[in-house]
Order: C-alpha cells, then sequence, then structure tokens
C-alpha cells in the first residue's frame, strides 16, 4: 500500500502536473514521508492497541487489588489497636482493683490490730489504769501507723512481682509489634 501511493504520487509529479509543482514541490515538504507516516502510525495503532488495553488493564486490576488489601490491612490495624487500649483499660482496672484490695486489707488489719490492743488494754486495765492508758494510746498509733506502712509496702511489693518494668516493656512492645510495629 504506501509503495503504491509513493508510484502514484511518483507518477503524478512526473506527469507534469501543476498541482504537485505549484502545492507539493516545496523545499524539505516531501508529501510521501508524511503518508509513510501516517501508515506507519496507523499499522502501530492497530498493532499494539489490544496487548496494550490488555496490559493497562491488568494494571488497573493490579492497583485496585492492592488498594483494597491496604484498606484491609488498615481495618486490621485498628482492630488491634483497639484491641490494645481494651487491654490497657483492662489493667488499669485491674490496677485500681488491686489498689482497694490492699486498702482494705489495710483497714481490716488496722481494726484487727485495734481489737487486739482493746483486748490487751483491758487485761493490762486490772493491773495499772494509768500505765494502760498511756500504753494504749501509745501502742494503738504505733500499730495504726506499722499496719499502713507494712500495708502500702506489702501492696507495693505485690504489684512490683506482678507488673514489673520488663513485663510493662514486654507488654507495650508485643502491643507495638501487633499493629505493625513504629513505621
Amino acid at each position: 500500500m504506501l509503495a503504491t501511493v509513493t508510484f502514484l504520487l511518483m507518477m503524478f509529479a512526473a506527469g507534469g502536473g501543476g498541482f504537485y509543482d505549484k502545492y507539493f514541490n516545496i523545499p524539505g515538504f516531501e508529501l510521501w514521508r508524511f503518508l509513510n507516516l501516517a501508515i506507519f502510525v496507523t499499522i502501530l495503532y492497530k498493532v499494539l492497541k489490544k496487548p496494550l488495553s490488555e496490559a493497562f488493564k491488568a494494571k488497573r486490576e493490579e492497583i485496585r487489588a492492592d488498594l483494597i488489601r491496604a484498606e484491609e490491612e488498615k481495618k486490621a490495624a485498628e482492630a488491634r489497636l483497639a484491641l490494645a487500649s481494651e487491654k490497657e483499660a483492662a489493667t488499669a482496672a485491674e490496677k485500681a482493683s488491686i489498689l482497694e484490695k490492699a486498702q482494705a486489707e489495710a483497714e481490716f488489719e488496722a481494726k484487727r490490730v485495734a481489737d487486739a490492743a482493746e483486748a490487751e488494754a483491758k487485761r493490762l486495765t486490772q493491773q495499772a489504769e494509768a500505765e494502760v492508758t498511756r500504753l494504749a494510746t501509745q501502742s494503738r498509733a504505733e500499730l495504726r501507723r506499722f499496719s499502713a506502712e507494712e500495708s502500702i509496702r506489702l501492696a507495693t511489693e505485690k504489684l512490683k512481682t506482678q507488673i514489673d518494668p520488663a513485663t510493662n516493656a514486654r507488654l507495650v512492645k508485643a502491643s507495638i509489634n501487633e499493629i505493625g510495629g513504629l513505621n
């Protein structure tokens, strides 16, 4: 086809037609080159249309799948974050519960010690009432202070054995790793 068009143009030009000389015989302007280019582009378009459209469709589907996967990963990370927040809240609630128990135990111990001191005071009342009054007051104050300090110390030790810095750090790192690490 290209050869036919070129042949016709050459025949037209050789025939002495004034049309070619008048409109197309401009130095540097050769019509057959433009025709060859148009034919080449048309053939290239027809040949590459189907493979390129298939490649573009495949790439579009791949991008769509990546977006869907990224959305699913985002939802999973949000779920893990919510779970970590719930665990943190549960730990805070457990801490408050332990502190309340320790306080209740301290009050119970203080009451028990006070009862024991009262019994001791009654027994000593028979020996010397003045001495008993002084000793009872002194021992109650010391026992309450000791009981409070001991209860606080025991509660602190109990907390330290249950939640030490290493365990706390391990829990935090595990939670961070569950949600995908630090980015």
